[in-house]
Parts: C-alpha cells; structure tokens; sequence
C-alpha cells in the first residue's frame, strides 16, 4: 500500500449530526445551511476529495452559516463516486482525470444564479478544502461574480495563468503538507507579488499536515487545535472584509 499523502485517515472520524438540509439545484445536489436571520451574504464551500456528503465538510457548511452567512456545498462530482477510504492511492491520477478541479465552471455558475435569484444572495464568497482548495484557485481567476476566495492547500499547477487573480484571495497552508512543496508556495508568493493585481495573502500554520483545517474539534490533536482555529478566524476575517 502506497503511503496515504493526506496523512489522516478519513475513516476514524467521529459521527456528526448535520443543521441543514440537501437541495437540489438543476442537475446539482447541494447541502445548504441558513443562519436564523436573513443576509444577503453568501459563501460556497468546495469539498475535498470525499466528496459533498462527507461529515467534516458539512461541519464547516454548518460553521460558515453560523458566522451569519448562507452557506452553501454543492456535490462538484454530479453525482458520480468521491475518493473512498478503501481506493488505492496508485489509481490516484486516474480517478483525478474524471474529477477535474479546473472543470467546476458551470456548476459555479448554476449555484451563483441559484445564490442571486433564491436566496438573495448580493455579495458571494467561496472556499475550498484540497480539492476544493485547488478548484478556489481556478475560479478566482475565472468568475468575477466571487467576491473572495479562500483556497485552503490547493494550488494550480503548470499554469502560467494562475496568477492573474481577479478578486482577493487567500492561501492557507499547513509547513508539514507533503503534498504541497515549500518550492510551490515561495513561487506562488513570488509571482503573485509580480502578477497579481488585487489583494492577496498566503500563511503558512506551523507543524500542520494536509486537511488540518476542516477536522471538527472533537476529532482534533490538543496540539493542533490553536492552529486550526487561527486558521478558521483567519479565514472567517478574510470573507468578512470582502463580502
């Protein structure tokens, strides 16, 4: 068995009991959480990997409706499998071709309409965990209609495009991601600093591994946990001054 390059076991998670509900929107299933007043302020959250039904991406779904946002993960696999626990890590690539994070345009564009007709939504942010992390990247370079963009270790690769972002954007990483270099984000900074014409930020959390920023609190290391949450409040600032 190959070594799993997301260093934690998705598997061993404790149970969690969801606040909102499942919606569909044209040819998209959605989870989508309201807070308990009305805002014309809307954030969309990108799963990982595992997909729109997985329990930590719900946890943070629930989260963002509870900082006062309509908060809103559509299933970006339209219903096809998400990476499972049991998949071999040497059918990675294979399973990465069907479930492209640079193919996530239209179903954007179908949860933004939904967002702006629906629900009301004015202003709409977005943030992605991984796979999402990366799918954040490509949009902000993308859709103008993203008013900030939280991308949560996810880069664009071998794209020279990939810094022309065209509302501000925030990159959240973890020093122990073995899935992302030290290399890549020093280039990212680099040619963001040359490239980039809106406001950016890049923090690196010390010590953290890859996924360390979606774990719920009950499924959280003590030595961890101050930096997930800085990352959480850094992420929820983020939004807040954007949208």
């Amino acid at each position: 068995k190959m070594a799993d390059p997301f260093l934690y076991d998705s598997g061993e998670r404790s149970r969690y009991k969801c606040h909102g509900q499942e919606v569909q929107i044209e040819h998209i299933k959605a989870y989508a959480c309201k807070p308990s007043f009305f805002t014309d302020k809307a954030v969309i959250v990108v799963h990982d990997i595992f997909g729109w039904l997985f329990p930590d991406i719900r946890y943070i779904v629930d989260l963002v409706a509870l900082h006062g946002y309509i908060a809103i993960c559509p299933d970006f696999f339209k219903g096809t499998e998400p990476w499972k626990t049991t998949d071999h890590w040497a059918d990675f690539a294979d399973w990465m071709k069907d479930h492209d994070p640079m193919k996530v345009d239209r179903e954007a564009d179908v949860v933004l309409k939904y967002l702006k007709e629906q629900c009301g939504a004015k202003k709409i942010g977005i943030v992605g965990f991984s796979w999402g992390g990366m799918a954040v990247h490509h949009l902000m370079l993308k859709n103008p209609q993203l008013n900030a963009g939280v991308s949560l270790y996810g880069i664009v690769r071998d794209s020279e495009e990939r810094y022309s972002l065209l509302n501000p954007t925030f990159f959240i990483f973890g020093e122990k991601d073995h899935t992302i270099s030290y290399d890549q984000i020093t280039l990212l900074e680099e040619k963001l600093k040359q490239y980039c014409k809106t406001a950016y930020k890049i923090k690196v959390y010390p010590g953290q591994v890859h996924g360390f920023a979606q774990l719920k609190p009950e499924d959280m290391k003590p030595q961890d946990k101050p930096y997930i949450e800085e990352a959480r409040q850094d992420m929820f600032d983020w939004i807040k001054t954007y949208i």
